[in-house]
């Protein structure tokens, strides 16, 4: 047996034995759409694998990962999705904020923040996205001003995913007073149980509130827990979507697996896989996961070698629009009965859930339009989108 293929046995074998007891209920719990549920079951499954020495995988041994290679990373999500296993709760601060830590933080830095993330002791989200800046990112309007050993942040994030359970929010502001676009910007870590911090949740067409409007009011912040320079933070935040779009994918893929199995049983269940249309689109969402897959293994490459590659540049656009044409494939599955409700007031099914959520796939994080365009003029060098005269 190669070494992968004990290393699969090896998951296989401590998932199998740890889905069980306290965690027998835990299988299939999250998802898109599903984030509230059973968060407090599924942070206590979270710091049951870091106890077991499950999280952060990929990262050096010296900060508390096992070093694992490409391939044993891989193997760990396939057989992770296979269990059924719960969704991850600590998807943003093991495979955003500490990759970015590790590859730009001090070494202080590291000794402080990493440690907690292994252990699911602390949980993180993303201050990128604000109020009246649609998916450009560079118009950042929330400010920090240096107020002796203390950053003191005013402004307002939007859409930050999971807000309302993070302990810690890495937020890019605006540090240089008279800057414009991505400069003078500033990579900050932020706590978010503080005086200052109003969180406000943001109901969705699925009825629950994964997303909110993160209000700074004079929150502050140690002078030291800048990653990077001051005005540097466009740098370091781009490098950190660089992650998000490489390494994580493969962990975001457990669902989405998991999601396309659901539909499939469902299509044999009640006749429509004989429709060779629905059965031909079944064929086509399983083929598109798979090149998803591949591509995110072709990103940890470059990962591994320093920084991620140009590839990561498309796995947002694509998995956005997989995404969203999933959910339009389990409605026509369903047919009929996609449009009733489970019970009164509002109770969707799994599918109806999908469907609704991944509405804002092609939206959130970068629209499709914005993705276009920095693939076309930062990956592949075409000349600059036509900008109308201000």
């Amino acid at each position: 047996m190669c070494v992968s293929e004990t290393f699969r046995a090896e998951v296989r074998a401590w998932l199998e034995d740890n889905l069980s007891g306290e965690f027998a209920g835990a299988r299939g719990l999250g998802g898109p759409g599903r984030e509230h549920e059973a968060f407090d079951v599924r942070l206590a499954w979270e710091r049951h694998l870091a106890t077991a020495g499950w999280t952060c995988l990929g990262w050096p041994e010296q900060y508390g990962g096992r070093g694992a290679g490409v391939a044993e990373q891989v193997v760990f999500y396939e057989e992770y999705a296979l269990a059924d296993a719960p969704a991850r709760v600590n998807h943003i601060g093991e495979n955003l904020l500490g990759p970015t830590v590790i590859a730009f933080g001090t070494d202080v830095q590291r000794a402080r923040f990493l440690p907690p993330i292994v252990a699911a002791e602390e949980l993180w989200c993303q201050g990128y996205s604000e109020p009246n800046a649609g998916s450009d990112l560079a118009n950042v309007q929330t400010r920090a001003e240096l107020d002796g050993d203390r950053w003191r942040i005013t402004g307002q994030k939007v859409w930050t995913s999971l807000a309302m359970e993070a302990d810690w929010c890495f937020a890019v502001c605006r540090t240089e007073p008279g800057s414009a676009r991505h400069h003078g910007l500033s990579y900050l870590l932020v706590p978010m149980r503080q005086d200052g911090v109003e969180i406000r949740p943001i109901v969705q067409m699925t009825g629950t509130s994964e997303f909110n409007e993160v209000f700074f009011d004079g929150a502050v912040t140690d002078a030291a827990n800048i990653v990077g320079a001051p005005g540097d933070g466009w740098r370091i935040a781009m490098a950190t979507l660089g992650f998000e779009r490489g390494v994580a994918t493969l962990g975001q893929q457990v669902g989405f697996r998991r999601e396309l199995e659901r539909i499939i049983a469902l299509a044999r269940q009640t006749g429509a896989a004989d429709d060779p249309l629905l059965r031909d689109r079944l064929v086509r969402s399983w083929i598109g996961l798979e090149v998803m897959r591949l591509n995110a293994v072709r990103t940890m490459d470059g990962i591994a070698a320093g920084a991620p590659g140009p590839e990561s540049s498309i796995s947002k656009l694509v998995w956005g629009v997989w995404h969203r044409e999933l959910g339009e494939l389990a409605m026509d599955v369903l047919g009929a009965a996609g449009m009733v409700a489970d019970g009164a007031p509002y109770d969707l099914s799994d599918e109806q859930r999908l469907y609704l959520f991944s509405r804002a796939d092609t939206i959130y994080a970068g629209s499709n339009e914005i993705q276009r365009n920095i693939i076309g003029e930062r990956v592949l060098g075409l000349p600059r989108e036509a900008r109308p005269a201000r």
